[in-house]
């Protein structure tokens, strides 16, 4: 029983870790369109800054959410907040907007609510202890 609770335990130390890397990867992802606008040098570089300044911020918060569970379970689900309702709130000043724009959180809110859960699940197991 006590191998079953170590592993799980370490499934839930791990698990939130993981994805958030994975998660700040496929924000990155989004910030090589800027090679399509074909920049100069700074114009590039200061286009990769502002195109990542949510990922430099998660990225801080995951450093600090490495030992201190609930401050990267609190923002991540945070997060994923503001990023559904800023995006709903722009669809809604449209006001010929298609309907499907409505599930465009989905992709990146989803994984953020799932990260803060996890951290905050650890957080738990962890204070459990």
């Amino acid at each position: 029983m006590a191998k079953l609770q170590n592993k799980v335990n370490r499934f839930v130390y791990w698990t939130p870790r993981i994805l958030s890397i994975l998660f700040l990867l496929f924000l990155a992802m989004f910030s090589l369109d800027i090679f399509d606008m074909q920049l100069d040098f700074w114009g590039t570089v200061l286009g990769l800054f502002m195109h990542n300044i949510p990922v430099f911020v998660l990225l801080v918060v995951l450093i600090i959410s490495w030992k201190y569970e609930c401050v990267g379970g609190v923002f991540f689900i945070l997060a994923g907040l503001f990023y559904t309702v800023m995006v709903l709130t722009t669809v809604a000043i449209r006001t010929p907007h298609p309907w499907y724009m409505l599930f465009w959180p989905v992709p990146i809110a989803t994984p953020a609510f799932l990260i803060g859960i996890l951290f905050l699940l650890n957080w738990h197991v962890k204070k459990r202890k």
